[in-house]
């Protein structure tokens, strides 16, 4: 069932873009995040009412709260902004390549921080991603 997810999830990643790459014409890049970002909001909070999820999310701890925070500056403020501004200036397919090399900080990082186990698959896969990129550049 997760691969199903998972590939649906790729496809609305792939199709993305390009709604915001003509989205921002005209606009700066931190007001077509704000607006997706308030979008989203309202949605979310929709959904946790009428699905009963409030008082799960008042259970959450501080360093679930925290670690979750981290997480939205990362991805959602410095590198959703960083998308939405190199989308804005760039070709969709180039900066959407860049971005699928995403993986490959990934790797990096649990292996040093979380001290998960690095594979011969990872590191083939991590190569052949850069390979890929090289080329389409």
């Amino acid at each position: 069932m997760f691969y199903v997810l998972a590939f649906i999830g790729m496809v609305c990643w792939g199709i993305a873009p390009i709604f915001a790459k003509v989205g921002l014409r005209g606009l700066s890049p931190v007001v077509g995040l704000s607006v997706r970002t308030f979008f989203t909001a309202a949605v979310l909070i929709l959904w946790l009412v009428f699905a009963g999820y409030l008082p799960e999310l008042k259970a959450v701890s501080l360093k679930t709260l925290l670690f979750l925070v981290f997480e939205a500056i990362f991805a959602m403020l410095i590198g959703d902004l960083a998308y939405f501004s190199a989308l804005k200036h760039g070709s969709a397919s180039i900066v959407m390549l860049i971005m699928a090399c995403s993986p490959l900080v990934t790797i990096i990082c649990s292996v040093i921080l979380l001290h998960e186990r690095l594979t011969m698959t990872n590191i083939i896969g991590g190569c052949l991603a850069v390979i890929g990129l090289i080329l389409i550049i």
